[in-house]
C-alpha cells in the first residue's frame, strides 16, 4: 500500500482543509488512460467507486484500482517551494522515506492549489 511522508501529509492537508470542500476530502491519484506510467493527482471531494482509500496522520489519499497497482511499494513524498507550489515525488519503501531518485526521475506534480495542478513528468 501506498505510504505517505510527514510532509506528503501535511502538504494533503493544506490541499483539502478548504472551507469549500467537506470533510471527506483527499488527493486523488490516477494513472493516465494513454500512458499506464504516468499519473495524474487532482483534489477529490471524495473517493470514486473502486478507489482504494489511503489515511494516515490526517491525510486522505484515493488512489484509482490501476494507480494503485502502480503504487504498491511505494511513498509519496511532497516539498512545497518559496513561490509556494507543491511538487510530489514517488519513491521506494525502502526505509520509510521517498529515496534512490534524482528530483529529474521523480514523477511530480505541480500544484497552486486544490484542483488546478498538473504533472511536471
Amino acid at each position: 500500500m501506498l505510504a505517505l511522508t510527514n510532509n506528503a501529509a501535511l502538504v494533503i492537508q493544506s490541499l483539502t482543509n478548504s472551507p469549500e470542500l467537506p470533510g471527506s476530502a483527499g488527493l486523488r491519484i490516477t494513472a493516465q488512460p494513454e500512458d499506464q506510467q504516468s499519473l495524474s493527482l487532482a483534489v477529490a471531494a471524495e473517493p470514486t467507486a473502486g478507489d482504494e482509500v489511503v489515511e494516515e496522520q490526517g491525510a486522505r489519499v484515493f488512489l484509482e484500482e490501476s494507480a494503485s497497482s502502480m503504487l504498491e511499494e511505494m511513498v509519496l513524498d511532497a516539498e512545497v517551494d518559496a513561490q509556494g507550489s507543491v511538487q510530489f515525488f514517488l519513491g521506494s519503501q525502502a526505509g520509510g522515506q521517498a529515496s534512490g531518485q534524482t528530483d529529474s526521475d521523480r514523477p511530480s506534480q505541480d500544484s497552486q492549489g486544490p484542483g488546478d495542478g498538473r504533472p511536471t513528468a
